[in-house]
């Protein structure tokens, strides 16, 4: 391709240096979001081929073009003006691409309003570049599916060396993109491990906040009771900035009124260089006997990084029990909850939808085997037998039992037993705890193996604690800088 790019842009490019060059004349949105859309097309498209990205904004370019006039006629609106997103295929979008959670049933499928944190992106004058490839249906689908997989976008690689490495989930796309430069920032969406899971694996940040911090309205559900976007960044910095852009109360999502008080527009008031001195960290390692045989985790790496927080002045203490993060966790709130919330999600979608429930999405899928069904959907066809009614004493039982294991026989006591500020794990092993709390995580790179696979460490904490979390991982960042960019 004969395009030749000035010499500012290069990988690993931050939120600050953007604007900084901005300013001086010495770039525009319009120039970088070309330069993203080459490397999309060099590396995600073609070359390696990637394939984290589902589909590309058709007017990325004519946003930026509009932004660029804005920031000369009557300035910048904040952090984030000019700056490419990419986003997971579950979010909605008002504009000409379709939002499909990786599905073929839904591949037409264009929404009639953006997504609460869609609107507070283009408020901030974010360019949205496109859509990011994900686990069809957020792993809903097939118990053998690979993550990364979807009938509609194919698999996504990690593009840290073997093309086989695992890549995390459902948010893999997401994960990727910003890896790979091929966007500043993305947002993705968990459940459980679906954020922390691919940051992880892609050695980048990725942020789980507390559930009720950023609106879920005009996202593809899975539960009423976990679900919540987040933001992924190739530092605590951007993903800070981020994460302030998305919060906010929603009039109509009620799980966010409670957080009004305790919401934050500025994270970035948190970067502490010196954030890990006098801190209380408790080390879970009563799990790592599970991990000693397991591919993604590495003991000297997170021997090391815990060392790394002693250097840095934490008081740590190790050994930390957590009663119930070995207990038989019942997932009858996610096998309702999901029926319940994806019918009532297929049900409004338009007349001309070929959709309308989980039972036509099914038959719908058994028509077209070949492209819809490579690793079948028996998790889907379990769920539609289930009852459409949240009533069922299971369900009550287990939601209950979620919360109280999870959070006052979790996360909470022993936090409390301990007087922790945070709790570190090795890579996402403790995301399902704090899943079933719907309390945050941040997960940061924190080295790589001697296969040249990433490995990462989560700080956790109780609820609304994104301020503590991003200041222990901030200083934990400035002192190793242990992220290197993927060599495509």
């Amino acid at each position: 391709m004969g395009i030749n790019f000035n010499s500012f842009f290069r990988e690993e490019l931050s939120v600050q240096d953007i604007q900084v060059a901005m300013e001086q004349g010495e770039i525009t949105s319009k120039e970088l979001t070309m330069y993203y859309l080459h490397r999309i097309a060099k590396y995600d498209q073609d070359g390696r081929k990637i394939n984290s990205m589902l589909e590309i904004n058709p007017e990325a370019l004519f946003i930026a073009e509009a932004l660029d006039e804005e920031r000369v006629t009557r300035g910048v609106r904040g952090p984030l003006h000019g700056i490419p997103v990419v986003l997971k295929d579950n979010i909605e979008t008002k504009d000409f691409m379709h939002t499909s959670a990786g599905t073929i049933a839904l591949e037409n499928y264009l929404a009639e309003q953006d997504a609460f944190i869609v609107k507070k992106l283009r408020e901030a004058g974010a360019v949205i570049l496109g859509k990011t490839n994900m686990t069809e249906l957020a792993n809903a689908m097939s118990s053998t599916m690979w993550a990364g997989y979807s009938s509609r976008g194919g698999q996504t690689l990690n593009p840290y060396g073997d093309p086989n490495l695992y890549v995390g989930g459902s948010s893999s796309g997401s994960a990727v993109a910003v890896a790979s430069n091929f966007s500043v920032l993305s947002i993705g969406t968990e459940t459980d491990a679906s954020i922390l899971s691919p940051a992880i694996q892609n050695s980048v940040v990725g942020i789980k906040p507390t559930v009720g911090l950023i609106s879920r309205r005009g996202i593809i559900p899975f539960t009423y009771s976990q679900d919540t976007a987040g933001p992924f960044a190739r530092t605590v910095t951007d993903a800070a900035i981020l994460l302030g852009v998305l919060t906010g109360v929603d009039q109509d999502d009620v799980a966010t009124h409670k957080s009004e008080r305790r919401i934050y527009q500025d994270y970035t008031n948190f970067l502490d260089a010196t954030g890990l001195k006098g801190a209380r960290i408790g080390v879970y390692n009563n799990a790592l006997k599970e991990y000693y045989e397991s591919a993604e985790y590495d003991e000297t790496l997170f021997n090391n990084a815990i060392q790394v927080l002693r250097e840095q002045g934490a008081v740590i203490i190790e050994d930390i029990d957590i009663p119930s993060f070995h207990r038989d966790w019942k997932w009858d709130v996610g096998r309702y909850e999901l029926k319940h919330s994806l019918n009532n999600f297929l049900i409004n979608l338009p007349s001309h939808m070929p959709v309308h429930s989980i039972s036509e999405l099914i038959q719908f899928n058994e028509r077209s085997k070949e492209k819809c069904l490579k690793y079948g959907q028996d998790k889907l066809e379990m769920r539609e037998g289930l009852s459409n009614t949240l009533r069922n004493a299971e369900y009550l039982h287990a939601k209950l039992e979620d919360l109280y294991f999870a959070q006052d026989q979790g996360i909470d006591f022993t936090l409390k037993k301990y007087e922790l500020d945070a709790i570190i794990f090795p890579s996402y092993i403790g995301s399902t705890v704090c899943a079933k709390a719907g309390y945050p995580s941040i997960a940061i790179p924190a080295g790589y193996m001697k296969n040249g696979r990433p490995f990462g460490i989560t700080f956790a904490g109780t609820a609304f604690s994104e301020d503590v979390l991003i200041k222990l991982a901030f200083a934990f960042e400035q002192a190793t800088k242990f992220r290197k960019a993927p060599k495509l």
